[in-house]
């Protein structure tokens, strides 16, 4: 689990969710001056300015705007806004006040990643010729698009985020609310503004909407549910181990095949292969183990990578498999544990030294560790070859992240996956005859959590590389050895979000 691509699974709202479900909540509401909303201002180059007058006692608000348009590459309109994060709805009635004017003058409910006039934005707009459409600028500086709805003049608008995806529903005057049809992609990163903003599409014009009945409402975070599973390789067929509403990663097949590990809450935890209820481990004063952590080939050792010292930055120590007090193996942090060498003797990591996150071995010993890898950006995931021969790795260096392979010593590094998806994880099985790597679709950066992955199996000696399961997960399924040590099954975490 590297800082960069670390997520905090509980709260994220990766990936789709469809509009429906479990009822959304009423945002808490800070004793704002504009009721819902922080503060008020125009964007970009606007002759008139607008203004905002805001009316306690009937929660309305009436916003003037002037500005050329809101279309193209730039804005230029009066928006009142707030800071916000996560999934939400903003819906109001909205009045087009007086008559004439450009037909394409717009109140609009509008999300925007910053407050420049060129940002990435969706909003829900009604202009005055009655028309209503979701418009869109996916990236900054970008061009505007829309969805034009097929519905004249409603009364009520409504703009509505789940995840990366945006959708806008109406309702005529007495009318319930309904979906207007079609939604967009947009990645909004961190806090964004959204709020009420009106356009005169006339730059020597002052046009006024009055908005009432305004909701903003926002989804509580879903619920987490992880699943052990196994796969046959034969087969492909999938078995259930164990699974709970929380947050657990990484399993490690035990080398007498009895049990798993895995990492959940900062602590390690042993369950039977039949399943059953785990049992915590005793790791000492290591009590923030991140997903980096494995069994020696003898089955007397355990390795893991542990945040719970050094600066809360993680360090690899070796404890016996039954538990006990850690052994500290790095001198240096952060350094994330991936493999055990076949005899026993060495370590095989990801460490950043100096900005850099290559791949380094250090005796199990301790003492000085070595670098293998020195091309730029990032090298991860190493695992040891079941003769000991090679060290496997992932790699970024020639763009997308694909599988190499290395001697031990760090030469012949050597690229075995040249295709189009970014594949993690290569973990070869104990029979030497398959590699197991965790996938994403090539527009996924990093090894996030909760996205549409899959496991695919290569032979080592080269072939058609086959899909052994799909599945939402990522971060957490297979970041360390999961085999069975048959070779015959494989462990690995699946995940879900539950919408309360």
């Amino acid at each position: 689990m590297k800082p960069v691509t670390c997520t905090l699974l509980l709260i994220l709202f990766c990936g789709l969710l469809m509009p429906g479900g479990s009822a959304s909540t009423q945002i808490n509401q800070p004793a704002y001056k504009y009721g819902l909303f922080e503060n008020h201002r125009d964007i970009g180059s606007v002759k008139m300015p607008g203004s905002v007058e805001y009316d306690e006692s009937g929660k309305t608000y009436t916003v003037s705007g002037g500005g050329e348009n809101m279309w193209a590459t730039t804005d230029a309109f009066h928006f009142v806004w707030r800071r916000i994060n996560g999934d939400f709805s903003l819906a109001a009635d909205i009045q087009i006040m007086g008559s004439g004017g450009n037909a394409h003058r717009k109140a609009v409910l509008i999300i925007r990643q910053s407050l420049d006039a060129d940002s990435a934005y969706a909003d829900a707009a009604l202009h005055g010729d009655g028309l209503a459409s979701l418009q869109y600028r996916e990236v900054k500086g970008g061009q505007t698009r829309e969805i034009q709805s097929n519905v004249k003049s409603p009364s009520r608008l409504q703009i509505e985020k789940r995840g990366d995806y945006v959708w806008m529903s109406i309702a005529r005057k007495g009318e319930v609310m309904e979906s207007a049809g079609g939604s967009f992609r947009i990645k909004l990163e961190g806090n964004f503004y959204v709020g009420l903003g009106v356009c005169a599409h006339d730059n020597n014009a002052i046009e006024k909407a009055v908005f009432s009945n305004v909701e903003l409402k926002q989804r509580p975070a879903p619920i987490l549910e992880s699943t052990l599973e196994t796969v046959a390789i034969a087969s492909k067929d999938r078995k259930v181990v164990y699974t709970r509403r929380a947050h657990f990663e990484a399993p490690n097949w035990s080398r007498d095949g009895n049990y798993f590990l895995f990492n959940q809450g900062g602590r390690i935890y042993k369950l039977p292969v039949t399943g059953g209820e785990p049992q915590a481990l005793d790791t000492g004063f290591a009590t923030r183990n991140n997903n980096d952590h494995g069994i020696s080939p003898d089955g007397k050792w355990l390795a893991i990578s542990d945040q719970s010292q050094e600066q809360r930055r993680s360090t690899i120590y070796v404890l016996p498999i039954t538990g006990g007090t850690p052994r500290r193996v790095t001198k240096l942090a952060p350094s994330y544990w991936h493999g055990w060498s076949p005899d026993g003797r060495m370590l095989a990591y990801c460490a950043e030294r100096g900005g850099n996150y290559d791949i380094y071995t250090i005796p199990v010993e301790g003492g000085e560790e070595r670098r293998l890898t020195t091309a730029e950006g990032l090298d991860d995931g190493p695992d040891y070859s079941h003769d000991g021969q090679y060290i496997y790795f992932n790699s970024e260096r020639t763009g997308l992240m694909q599988i190499w392979r290395m001697k031990t010593d760090g030469s012949e590094q050597t690229q075995i996956t040249r295709d189009e998806y970014n594949n993690w994880f290569a973990h070869p099985s104990p029979d030497g005859k398959w590699l197991v790597i965790l996938s994403y679709e090539k527009d996924v950066k990093g090894h996030p959590a909760n996205k549409d992955v899959m496991l695919r199996l290569a032979p080592t000696g080269g072939g058609e590389i086959q899909v052994l399961a799909k599945l939402f997960g990522g971060q957490g399924t297979i970041n360390v050895p999961s085999w069975s040590p048959d070779s015959r099954q494989l462990a690995f975490v699946s995940y879900r979000l539950i919408d309360q």
